[in-house]
């Protein structure tokens, strides 16, 4: 007993040199090490949060690819789930402690099968994209081999960047301008020039001659819905998948006011910060025979560890679309939309396809001598935020002829249809103002820009503008103050 009572003094001796360094080190330590606020650790970024919030809350935001999304997925963005690497998919991690974290991503997968009405039998879902392209990429990687042929919208009818672009030049070749014509072969399809509609017979034709081996329906600029039956009748004429990315409607086919192109398609890509209202993220579904090579596309083959706290943002916000207040949102977007473009067209203006049955405008300003440009900018200087689009005829896609407006965002802060008619009016006193100006110092847009700096007009509009937007609330989003 005392040889073992005499060892135990000798370790507890030796362990003790150990023991005072934690000590000390614990006593060094800060007690709020990492638990700083920015306004303290870094003022000059909390100024610029503040700065954006607050141009936020008294802009009128009208850009049809943004919204604003709750407090509850704000929340969940700035969590600990940031903390988390996760590489791999639930239940086949490469790294321990993801328990939690498999939850969290199977709770999105089964809301987002939940949102879309999909039996999980037929249907499976990859939520860890890191936004639309990313996801729009790994399809074509999952489907596809190197140079397979890829037929999509062309971007002045409306189309997206990853469904496939590129330009002549003044020697006789091409030039990829999107990644997805670098590395497959891509044959853009059209709208009609006199109607604004997607041309279903030349795209059957084109199809016909070209055989895609995957067809692309969607857009970023259409203000019309899709003949889905008439996309898989062309796809299976020329033995292709078909892909729907709904980026930009998928809020309003979870609402069932659009048409559904999971009747249709073989996969179907989405954002998820659009007309869904939820955080900066990107979706896949896929028949459930496609879906081994989707998830392999996405990790390993293209990203790795998922942003958990976007996948968990993602869960929250599909919590919401399931339930009845989302679809009675979806509703007033569309009703804003119909009510913005009617206006525009009864005081005399252009719009693609002559309206809208989604929730964005096409406005064609090229009858005012005007540039989408040049409108973005004034709109800008305003506080009104709209962004300048290309649209079928134009020559030159750097200097594009329409301006894209949406309805999503300023609906989640409560505009209704009276309300949009005077967002039509300030788009139209913002359309004359620039015209005036542009009157005075002509058309470069070199002097255009230091025309708007000092001018009595565009200040006055800018009040007006702001006091308007201010008097409506702000969702999810509260004005830090610095701390005293």
């Amino acid at each position: 007993m005392a040889s073992v009572q005499r060892a135990a003094r000798r370790a507890a001796a030796r362990l003790a040199p150990a023991r005072n360094l934690r000590t000390s080190a614990a006593l060094a330590r800060p007690a709020d090490q990492g638990a700083t606020a920015l306004s303290e650790h870094d003022p000059e970024m909390h100024s610029l949060l503040n700065q954006e919030a607050q141009r936020q809350r008294s802009g009128l935001e009208l850009i049809a690819s943004e919204n604003f999304t709750s407090r509850a997925v704000m929340e969940v963005l700035g969590s600990c789930l940031t903390n988390k690497y996760s590489e791999g998919l639930p239940g086949a991690r490469y790294y321990g402690g993801n328990a939690v974290i498999d939850q969290i991503e199977r709770l999105c997968q089964s809301r987002a099968l939940e949102a879309y009405r999909l039996d999980p039998a037929e249907w499976g879902v990859n939520v860890q994209p890191y936004s639309g392209s990313p996801a729009n990429f790994a399809v074509y990687t999952a489907l596809l081999n190197p140079h397979d042929r890829i037929m999509g919208l062309n971007l002045p009818s409306g189309g997206h960047l990853t469904h496939g672009y590129y330009t002549s030049l003044k020697n006789g070749t091409t030039k990829s301008i999107s990644a997805t014509s670098t590395f497959f072969e891509s044959l853009p399809y059209n709208v009609n020039a006199d109607t604004g509609l997607i041309d279903y017979d030349e795209l059957a034709s084109l199809a016909s001659v070209f055989k895609p081996k995957l067809l692309i329906c969607g857009a970023s600029a259409y203000p019309r819905d899709y003949e889905y039956k008439i996309f898989r009748q062309i796809a299976d004429d020329c033995g292709a998948f078909l892909h729907c990315d709904m980026a930009h409607t998928s809020g309003l086919i979870a609402a069932e006011l659009m048409d559904d192109p999971f009747e249709h398609c073989d996969v179907v890509t989405s954002t998820t910060h659009k007309t869904l209202r939820g955080p900066r993220s990107g979706i896949i579904f896929a028949k459930k025979e496609l879906m081994n090579a989707i998830d392999f596309a996405v990790f390993p083959s293209l990203q790795g560890g998922p942003h958990n706290h976007q996948i968990a943002g993602v869960a929250t916000q599909l919590k919401e679309v399931c339930g009845p207040d989302f679809k009675a949102y979806a509703k007033q977007v569309v009703a804003n939309a119909a009510v913005l473009a009617d206006t525009l067209t009864e005081r005399g203006h252009t719009l693609a396809t002559g309206g809208t049955s989604n929730h964005l405008v096409l406005w064609d300003l090229r009858p005012h001598g005007l540039t989408g440009s040049k409108m973005e900018m004034l709109a800008d200087r305003v506080g009104i935020t709209v962004n300048k689009n290309t649209i079928v005829g134009d020559k030159n896609a750097l200097s594009p002829g329409a301006i894209r407006i949406g309805t999503a965002a300023l609906t989640s802060r409560g505009f209704k249809e009276d309300d949009f008619v005077r967002v039509a009016d300030y788009l139209c006193t913002t359309l004359e103002l620039a015209k005036s100006i542009q009157a005075e110092v002509g058309k470069p847009l070199k002097n255009f820009r230091p025309a708007l700096n000092d001018n009595a007009e565009v200040a006055a509009l800018k009040a007006e503008v702001e006091a308007f937007a201010q008097s409506y609330p702000m969702p999810g989003l509260a004005i830090q103050q610095p701390a005293s």
